[in-house]
Parts: structure tokens; C-alpha cells; sequence
């Protein structure tokens, strides 16, 4: 038997061409076709503002667990980790432990209690006991700041992935798929609203988390099931040699990187529950026992799909080698696609990129709902309109703001093509931690919260991670920044959370003390920590 398993992948040289361009389009254009049609059977079904936002909050925990793992596994997660573990070793994999380890804290500290609390959006939970108005501003634009950001990389990822498929070097080329896949994006969320994304994410999730068992089968069996061999092969085709095994080899150079790795690990660990895609997820359910199981059902398909990773990021140095995956086009984020070429030839590569592919289309599809949501949900009914916008006004200005966010993310990721994604995911997870994690966590917790808390904190943890971020190593001064001609960093970490996380929460903590107590809404305080741990109320809320 072991015999029969043993066999020796095929070897990639250099600038080779790999795949065949005419099967990846039939193959794209299937998926395509598929998912359409699933966002066209759920348009008939979305009438309301609660359908177009939530679904009608009339999805299982098990449906809603695979919905949230195909929005939560994106392009980085994919592309980008396995780039990451086959180029930097040991570091890349960080990302996965990071991504998974994330998921406790949203788990045991927030799903529950959000969807007791919320209806739409995350600045529903923020303003439920604080002043409506400052507050949902404040919320809105955190939340149209993570969106974009989480869109940029998806984006990029894009431009990378079919620039290897159909073999396109030039930049021009690029811009234009990254434009392809902006145009897709907003045709799903017009047309489906959450249903159509939510039965696009489980369907990713199953293709995504099914294709790459797959390729850890094949990885696994081509080494006879001997991972000790995987490694050795893995530092022979590594120009690093043993270092790609050990620590350090990107974060442990100078005392800088080490500091970097903490910055990355606070971001990765706590972003994800400040995250307002995910956070949006649990109020596609009908009950806070459902919310409870499709975490549980998310986490189980998203660890296996971290510790699949390990195996494909090394079998990808294995098999394929660091020189070959940065040097092809899309850079370290072609390290999957190349390694399932490696594996099973032209049509594994091409039915593992349509699933990257699917996996880019569902996450930004899931994003610019989110964004959408957020601008008109929060800001055009909560502060213009004072609560008082009719639904069709409400969807009307949502449908807009779709159109709006695909272009400005279709723009921005042209800018960011070649960068490696799980990094810019990195960064939307640092903006996620600063910004929105402080409030969500003090006003489910902190009885004495109070609304200059919540703004202070929201406002000074989004502009402390964007300024950081725009004055760091990642946009100028070094040949991975995104300008490289020009340098004017001067924070000298790649990610701004080691920083920007603790401004978020100490801005909260000095807001609270010195500004005014809302005593009026002391009510609503006690209210919502009732509410929040016994569910007691929520059906009310909630407009089926």
C-alpha cells in the first residue's frame, strides 16, 4: 500500500508557463454561473431591509458556521499563508496560529452577547446604552475603514492569482482583472443581498476547505505520510536552508522584527473580534444558541483548514521552491496554484484556482455588504435620518454605497498588486483591534462605559492605526513597501497594533474618567447587560 502511495510530484522551472488558459476560464466561468444563479433564487426572497442585511436572520448554526468560515477563510488565508510558510518557514505559519487563536477570544467573548444585543450592524451593540449619533458615526467609519482595507488585500490577491492563470506580467493586465473582479463583487450584492452572499460563502467554504484536503492528501502521500521528510525536502528547496524550520527567520533578525512579531500577534489574535464582516454573521441567525453553533461548527472548519496549510506552505518549498513561487507573476501569493500544478497537473491547478478565485468573490461580496450596511444603517438613517428612514430609502442608499466602496476598493488594489495579502490582512486586523475592539468589549462589560469613551476611543484607535500604518516600512522606505521610489516612514514597524492597540484601549479608559456619565441612559446600561446574558428581549428586536 505505502507502495502504491509513494510517487514524486512533477517540478516547475522558472518563469514556465503552468496550466492551460482556456481550461481555467471554463472553469471560472462555471463557478461563476453557479454562484449567480444561487444570488439570482435569493433575490426573489429579499424584500426587506432585515433580508438584504441579515438574510431575514433565518440561517442555522451550521449553515451560519460554514457562511462564517467562507467569509473569515479569504485569499490571505489561502494564497497568502501558504506563500508566507513556503518562503519564510516557521514565521509564515504565525499567521494561521494567530487567525485560529483569534477565534477563541470572539467565541468566549462576544458572539453570544452580540447577537442578544444587535439587529443589523456592529454599531447596534455600540449604541445600544450610549448616544445614538456620535456613536454610530464613530462605529460607521470603523467599519468602512476595516472593510476597505480587508478588500484592498482580497483585491490584490485577486490580480496575482489570475495574472499566473492566464499569464499576464504586465501591471495593465493586472489592473484589469483586479477591475473584473470589483465589477463581480458588486453585481452579487445588488442582486442578493446577504442571502445570495451568505449561500456563496457556504459553498466556498465547502470547495475551499475540501479542495485544500486535497492537496494535503496528495502532499502527505507523496512523502509516504513521513512529515520529518516534508521538512527535509522543504529545506532543500529552500534557499534558507534549516533556518526556514526554525524561528526567526523573518521576525527574529533585530530587536525591530521582534517587536514586529508582537505587533502582529496582538493584531491577528484580537482583530478578528472587531472584525465587522465576522461580527455581522451573527445576526443571520434566529437565536443566540444558534450564534453559539456556527461558531463552534466555524471553528471546527477553520482549524482543519489552518493545519492544512502548514502542509501546503511546506510542500509548496518542497516541491515547487521559494525562487520559482516569488518569481512567478503574483509573487509569493502564487504558491498554492503552483503547487497544485506540481501535485495534479493542468486540472487540479485549475480547479484550485477557481476555488481561490470563489474564495476572492465571496469575501469581498461579504465586505461590501458589510460596508454597505454600515453607511446605511448607521449613518443615513441613524444620524441624518434620526432613525426615521423608510426601508426602501434605507437599501436604496445601501445599493449605492456598494457601487462606491467596489470602486474605491477596485482603485486601491491596483495600488497594492504584488504585496502579499496575509500581511494586508494584517494590517485591516490592526485597524479591527484599535478601533472597535476596545468599545465593543467595555460597553458588553463596563457598566460605567460612557459615549466620550466610546467615540475617544473608536476615533483615536482609527486614526493612530492609519497614521502609523501610512508612516511605516509597508507603504515606503524598503523594496517590499507598496512605493518603493520613495521613503518618508519614520514608525519603524510593519504593523501598527503593538502601538494603536493599547491607544484604543487607554483612550476608552481616559474618555470614560473624565468625561460626563450618561446618566440618562443608565436604563438602557442595565438593560443591555440583561440582555446581552440572557437573550431576554431579542426577539422583539429582530423583524422577521
Amino acid at each position: 500500500m505505502t507502495d502504491v502511495l509513494a510517487w514524486e510530484p512533477g517540478s516547475i522551472e522558472i518563469g514556465q508557463q503552468v496550466g492551460s488558459t482556456t481550461l481555467n476560464i471554463i472553469i471560472f466561468l462555471l463557478f461563476i454561473g453557479l454562484t449567480m444563479g444561487l444570488v439570482i433564487k435569493a433575490s426573489r426572497t429579499t424584500k426587506k431591509a432585515t433580508d438584504f442585511y441579515t438574510g431575514g436572520a433565518t440561517f442555522t448554526g451550521p449553515q451560519n458556521g460554514f457562511a462564517i468560515a467562507g467569509d473569515y477563510l479569504s485569499a490571505a488565508s489561502f494564497l497568502g499563508i501558504c506563500g508566507a510558510i513556503a518562503v519564510q518557514g516557521y514565521d509564515g505559519f504565525l499567521y494561521s496560529i494567530g487567525f485560529l487563536v483569534a477565534w477563541l477570544v470572539a467565541l468566549l467573548l462576544v458572539a453570544e452577547r452580540l447577537r442578544n444585543v444587535g439587529k443589523f450592524t456592529m454599531a447596534d451593540v455600540l449604541s445600544f446604552r450610549l448616544k445614538q449619533r456620535p456613536v454610530r458615526m464613530a462605529a460607521a467609519l470603523a467599519t468602512l475603514t476595516v472593510s476597505l482595507f480587508y478588500l484592498i488585500a482580497q483585491m490584490a490577491g485577486a490580480g496575482g492569482l489570475v495574472a499566473l492563470l492566464l499569464n499576464i506580467k504586465g501591471e495593465t493586465g493586472q489592473a484589469i482583472v483586479v477591475a473584473v473582479v470589483g465589477v463581480l463583487m458588486i453585481v452579487y450584492v445588488l442582486v442578493g443581498g446577504m442571502k445570495g452572499t451568505t449561500y456563496v460563502q457556504m459553498v466556498k467554504a465547502v470547495l475551499l476547505v475540501g479542495g485544500a484536503l486535497v492537496m494535503t492528501l496528495m502532499v502527505l502521500a507523496a512523502v509516504k505520510g513521513n512529515f520529518s521528510d516534508l521538512l527535509q525536502k522543504a529545506m532543500d528547496g529552500s534557499k534558507s536552508g534549516e533556518k526556514i524550520i526554525e524561528p526567526g527567520l523573518k521576525y527574529g533578525k533585530t530587536e525591530t522584527t521582534k517587536l514586529d512579531f508582537i505587533s502582529l500577534a496582538l493584531a491577528l489574535v484580537l482583530g478578528t473580534a472587531g472584525l465587522p464582516h465576522v461580527l455581522m454573521r451573527f445576526y443571520t441567525v434566529p437565536t443566540a444558541k444558534e450564534a453559539r453553533r456556527s461558531v463552534t461548527w466555524a471553528i471546527g472548519l477553520i482549524g482543519a483548514f489552518y493545519i492544512f496549510t502548514l502542509v501546503l506552505g511546506f510542500g509548496a518549498a518542497a516541491y515547487v521552491g521559494a525562487d520559482v513561487i516569488t518569481k512567478a507573476p503574483g509573487g509569493v501569493n502564487s504558491a498554492a496554484p503552483l503547487l497544485a500544478f506540481s501535485l495534479g497537473g493542468t486540472v487540479l491547478m485549475a480547479v484550485i484556482s477557481a476555488v481561490a478565485f470563489a474564495t476572492i468573490l465571496a469575501v469581498v461580496a461579504g465586505l461590501a455588504i458589510t460596508a454597505s450596511a454600515s453607511l446605511a444603517h448607521d449613518i443615513y438613517n441613524g444620524v441624518i435620518k434620526r432613525g426615521k428612514a423608510s426601508e426602501e430609502s434605507q437599501v436604496r442608499v445601501s445599493r449605492i454605497t456598494v457601487v462606491v466602496i467596489g470602486v474605491a476598493s477596485i482603485i486601491l488594489g491596483i495600488g497594492a498588486m504584488g504585496q502579499n495579502i496575509a500581511f494586508l490582512v494584517a494590517l485591516a486586523f490592526a485597524v479591527a483591534a484599535s478601533a472597535n475592539l476596545p468599545t465593543i468589549l467595555f460597553s458588553l462589560f463596563w457598566r460605567k462605559f460612557n459615549t466620550t469613551g466610546a467615540v475617544l476611543s473608536m476615533y483615536g484607535g482609527l486614526i493612530s492605526a492609519i497614521v502609523l500604518i501610512i508612516f511605516s516600512p509597508a507603504v515606503s522606505g524598503t523594496p517590499t513597501s507598496m512605493f518603493t521610489s520613495v521613503d518618508f516612514h519614520w514608525f519603524p514597524l510593519q504593523n501598527p497594533g503593538l502601538v494603536s492597540i493599547p491607544v484604543g484601549f487607554g483612550l476608552a479608559i481616559l474618555g470614560t474618567l473624565i468625561g460626563k456619565p450618561d446618566t440618562e441612559l443608565t436604563d438602557k446600561a442595565v438593560e443591555m447587560e440583561v440582555r446581552s446574558l440572557t437573550g431576554v428581549g431579542v426577539e422583539k428586536a429582530i423583524d422577521h
